[in-house]
Parts: C-alpha cells; sequence; structure tokens
C-alpha cells in the first residue's frame, strides 16, 4: 500500500510539475516583472514548506510521547510557534515583498503598443515615439531591453491580457484605459492568453508573443509598416467582389474598413484566428466558408462561396508576408 500511494503521488506530482515549463508557463519567464514573481513564489513556497515540516515533526513528537506525559514549557512553544515565530517570519516576507511590487515606471517618448480585445481576437496597434501607428492583429513583438507600455481597452465585453512569462494580468474593461508597463529580458517565442471568461471563444482567444532583440525588432516595425506586397491575381479580385474590404484593410491593395484585422501582412503570422488555427492557405480557407464553425461566437460572417474561390482567397492572404 505505501508504494501504491508513493506512485501516485508520483505521478501526480509529476502532472503538475509538467504545467511548469513551456512557452505560457509563470515559470518560463523572458521579462523582469515575471522574474520577480517567480522569485517571490519560491520565497514564499520554501517558507511555506519550512513551517509545514516544522508542524509535522512536532506532530510526530507529539504522538510518539508516552500517554500522559505532557510537554514542558509548553507555554513557550505556544508563545513562540503560536505567536512569535509566525509574526517574524510573515513580517519578513512582507518586507521582501513590498520593494518587488513596485510597477516599472513608463517610459517618457518610448514605445507603446494598443491592444484591443475584441469578440475574439485582438487588434494590436505599434505606437512608436515619433511615427505613425501601425495596426496588425494577434501577435505581439516587443524590443529586449526596452520598457514597452501596453495601452489595453476593449470595446464590448471584459478581457484579462495576461503574458505569463512576461507580466501579470490587466484587465481589459470596456469604457476604460488601462497600462501595463513591462520589460523583455530574453529573446523568443511565447504565448499569450485571455485570463477572463468573455464569451463562446473565451479558451480561443490567444496571442503568440515574441520578443526581439532590440535592433531586430526597429527592422521588423519598418517592415510591417510599408504596404502590402505587390500581390495580383485571382484571388486579389475574388477579395475585393466578394466585399471583403468592407470589414478588412490591406494597406496598399484595399482602404478597406477596420472592422476585423489588418491583413496588410497577413501571412507573416505563425497562426490564424488568434491562435486557434496555425497560418496555412487550408487554414484560411476553411475559416473564410464558416467562421464560427472554427470561432463559435466569431462576429465574421460566413461565406458560402465555392471551395476553388475560398482557396484563391486564401491564397492571395497568405502571400501578403
Amino acid at each position: 500500500m505505501p508504494d501504491t500511494i508513493f506512485r501516485r503521488g508520483t505521478v501526480a506530482l509529476s502532472g503538475l510539475l509538467g504545467g511548469c515549463g513551456g512557452v505560457q508557463s509563470t515559470f518560463a519567464t523572458f521579462g523582469t516583472e515575471a522574474e520577480t514573481v517567480r522569485a517571490l513564489a519560491v520565497v514564499m513556497f520554501s517558507a511555506a514548506a519550512l513551517i509545514t515540516a516544522a508542524v509535522l515533526a512536532l506532530a510526530a513528537i507529539a504522538v510518539r510521547r508516552d500517554e500522559g506525559i505532557g510537554y514542558r514549557g509548553g507555554l513557550r512553544v505556544v508563545l513562540w510557534l503560536g505567536g512569535i515565530g509566525p509574526t517574524l517570519l510573515l513580517t519578513a516576507l512582507l518586507l521582501a515583498a513590498l520593494p518587488q511590487m513596485r510597477p516599472l515606471a513608463a517610459p517618457a517618448g518610448g514605445l507603446s503598443i494598443a491592444v484591443d480585445g475584441e469578440q475574439f481576437w485582438w487588434r494590436v496597434a505599434y505606437r512608436p515615439d515619433g511615427g505613425a501607428a501601425v495596426e496588425t492583429a494577434n501577435e505581439i513583438r516587443m524590443p529586449v531591453g526596452r520598457p514597452v507600455t501596453f495601452v489595453l481597452e476593449s470595446p464590448d465585453v471584459i478581457h484579462s491580457f495576461w503574458i505569463p512569462g512576461l507580466a501579470g494580468k490587466v484587465d481589459l474593461i470596456p469604457g476604460r484605459t488601462n497600462e501595463l508597463v513591462a520589460r523583455a529580458t530574453a529573446p523568443g517565442r511565447y504565448r499569450g492568453a485571455c485570463a477572463e471568461f468573455c464569451g463562446l471563444s473565451h479558451a480561443l482567444m490567444a496571442f503568440d508573443v515574441i520578443a526581439m532583440e532590440a535592433d531586430d525588432f526597429d527592422a521588423w516595425l519598418d517592415e510591417i509598416a510599408a504596404p502590402a506586397a505587390a500581390v495580383d491575381g485571382r484571388g486579389r479580385t475574388l477579395f475585393g467582389e466578394y466585399g471583403c474590404a468592407g470589414c478588412h484593410v490591406v494597406r496598399g491593395h484595399f482602404a478597406g474598413t477596420p472592422i476585423g484585422p489588418d491583413l496588410t501582412h497577413y501571412g507573416a503570422r505563425t497562426t490564424l484566428a488568434a491562435g486557434t488555427l496555425p497560418m496555412s492557405v487550408a487554414a484560411t480557407s476553411r475559416f473564410i466558408r464558416d467562421p464560427r464553425a472554427v470561432k463559435p461566437g466569431a462576429l465574421m460572417p460566413a461565406f458560402r462561396m465555392p471551395a476553388e474561390d475560398a482557396d484563391a482567397i486564401a491564397e492571395y492572404l497568405t502571400e501578403l508576408d
């Protein structure tokens, strides 16, 4: 029986620890705030483990004593372990935690990234100091080593913006603007998500986060500020004929209306529909024909078009890199 309990406990612990790694883990940090939170979590867990071990040790001593023999100096034990000890420990933890809870200061004239939580996707606009805003969707890139101010809003329902490896959660509340200042410390590809139930496709509200070296980021920002590549063909014609520009902008091709995501550099993204599907012609065609079959509650209407038309539009979009 003890062996069985040990094995089951080991399996359960392994499953729990398996969630501590990967691109969407608070232990896989790449930001200043997340690193601070991880350090505090380790300290507090260690303190809790120490207290638990001490309590179990006292319990073991108590049950092994002969019946009828009480503690000598029991009042001192209660005083130190029940009063003075916890007070000192909690005070030490508080003093260690308070300085770490100070948020990063917003940089004067630095980069701000506006993120609007839609149903059910993320509108992302880069606002460099002294430059024009550049809009994209469902993907966030940021420079390593530079503080970035995220300006968070929502036009419809409450969302919660969370990049576990970068910083804490901040709500997006209709009619209110919240800000989060964060600084990436290591390049790489990570994952963010909505942490507040926002509707039918809440579980499909994810986005890629790519931290880049500062020079690479500046070059990338210049690239996406440019109009779409010179792509012609049947797919581009069908995009206009089916009225896709009524909701989408493709800079340099269709002025459009920015109701839905900006598609100017659509093909350069690694996923579509806010992290729901990998980027491909087939997945794009599938989403065009019936968005709600992929993403329940999506506001984009279904287009009952021939499969070859959807494929042609999808090919056109994926060439926009």
